[in-house]
């Protein structure tokens, strides 16, 4: 090796390098919002074996990151300003239930295909279905989210003219419960004048 070659990163590194940065684009370009399934659908188009090492959601998400400052400097800005209005204008209607954002609206990578995530804290899913039924707000059942080890009693999903909202519903205790991600990450979450701040900031809050 010159004096001028950089050493390559070990074989299983780059691969999930590769990975990663594959997944990033299948979620900014083709909609894919399952971090599991961005991976899995990366390593079969890279050809690479099943046993090849999956990189982590942090790290697919750097490069989501990265992906959308490269590309779409333009568009993603604003699709995360226009889906944050519109999970402001939600978390108010739905006060009496202590909503939270979380997801990619909230840590601003969301983009055109994503869904607004909420965390509701209601004494029954009954009570919130009962909510939207007398506003006439439009839903359905979803497949029951999991957040590490607290699951949601039930999971909707809301829709409004400009967005689509997953309601992730908690008994009223666990408000006070420090959530995490499947990878042991801690899950961050805000309170709607938080939100407030966040859209009134800089680069969106990004």
């Amino acid at each position: 090796m010159s004096h001028y070659e950089r050493p390559r990163p070990p074989r299983a590194q780059a691969s999930r390098l590769l990975i990663a940065s594959t997944a990033a684009r299948l979620m900014a370009e083709d909609g894919i919002t399952d971090f599991g399934r961005a991976k899995q659908k990366a390593a079969r188009q890279l050809g690479l074996p099943e046993s090849a090492m999956l990189p982590d959601n942090a790290e697919v998400e750097a490069e989501l990151r990265l992906y959308q400052a490269l590309y779409q400097s333009d568009a993603q800005p604003a699709e995360l300003y226009r889906l944050r209005a519109e999970a402001c204008k939600i978390m108010e209607v739905l006060a009496d239930f202590h909503p939270y954002l979380t997801g990619a609206v909230l840590d601003g990578t969301a983009g055109a295909f994503s869904a607004i995530d909420l965390m509701l804290f209601a004494d029954s899913a009954k009570e919130v279905e009962i909510f939207l039924l007398n506003r006439d707000m439009p839903f359905e059942h979803a497949e029951v989210r999991v957040t590490h080890h607290d699951k949601a009693e039930a999971t909707l999903r809301l829709f409004t003219p400009a967005a689509e909202a997953i309601l992730m519903i908690f008994p009223p205790h666990h408000e006070r419960h420090r959530f995490k991600h499947r990878d042991g990450r801690p899950r961050e979450r805000a309170r709607r004048e938080t939100l407030l701040h966040l859209m009134q900031t800089p680069c969106n809050g990004q």
